[in-house]
């Protein structure tokens, strides 16, 4: 038998790094949503309906709200100025946050928040919509949106943003020293 051999890194420090990817390719999943829907740049969103060309980047999404108990409220908030603004604001905000690795508990906690909505906003728990149609909902419970909320979570209580990122600098600021939320 050979002896146990201690690792040189520990599994905090060997787990930097992937954590670090995780962190940086979420967050660029959020850059690339503010970035098509910004600009129209033909995947999800068309150049027509760009926001920057006077489309709404809730508009599509919430007004197709068609099952569960929040349906009304989602297809109200479809277009309006305010909901445009935040989910655009939200999206370039966690993007950047994410990838920068600053801030990175205000970004789990709104981005979780915005996860939630858009979870309850396609609500997997109903098995037909308000006409009657299957939803093809895969899994009444856990979704994209919970996965995403949860690795949210996980990057902001973890050393996601110990190695490439600008959290020593963004920590050092006397704002963040005296409101340790903002970390």
């Amino acid at each position: 038998m050979s002896a146990v051999r201690t690792p040189e890194r520990t599994r905090t420090d060997a787990g930097v790094v992937p954590l670090a990817v995780l962190r940086i390719v979420t967050g660029l999943l959020f850059l690339w949503a503010f970035l098509d829907k910004a600009f129209g740049l033909g995947y999800a969103t068309q150049g027509g309906n760009a926001w920057f060309s006077g489309g709404s980047p809730t508009k599509g999404f919430l007004g197709r709200v068609d099952a569960g108990p929040f349906q009304g409220v989602f297809r109200d908030w479809a277009g309006a100025w305010w909901a445009d603004a935040l989910f655009m604001t939200g999206l370039l905000a966690i993007g950047l946050a994410l990838v920068l690795g600053i801030g990175l508990r205000v970004a789990a906690a709104a981005g979780a928040v915005m996860m939630l909505l858009m979870w309850a906003a396609e609500w997997p728990p109903a098995r037909h919509d308000s006409a009657g149609e299957a939803t093809m909902s895969t899994n009444p419970v856990i979704d994209h949106h919970v996965v995403y909320a949860i690795v949210l979570v996980v990057l902001a209580v973890t050393a996601s943003g110990a190695v490439w990122s600008l959290a020593r600098w963004w920590d050092g600021l006397p704002v963040v020293r005296s409101h340790p939320w903002l970390r």
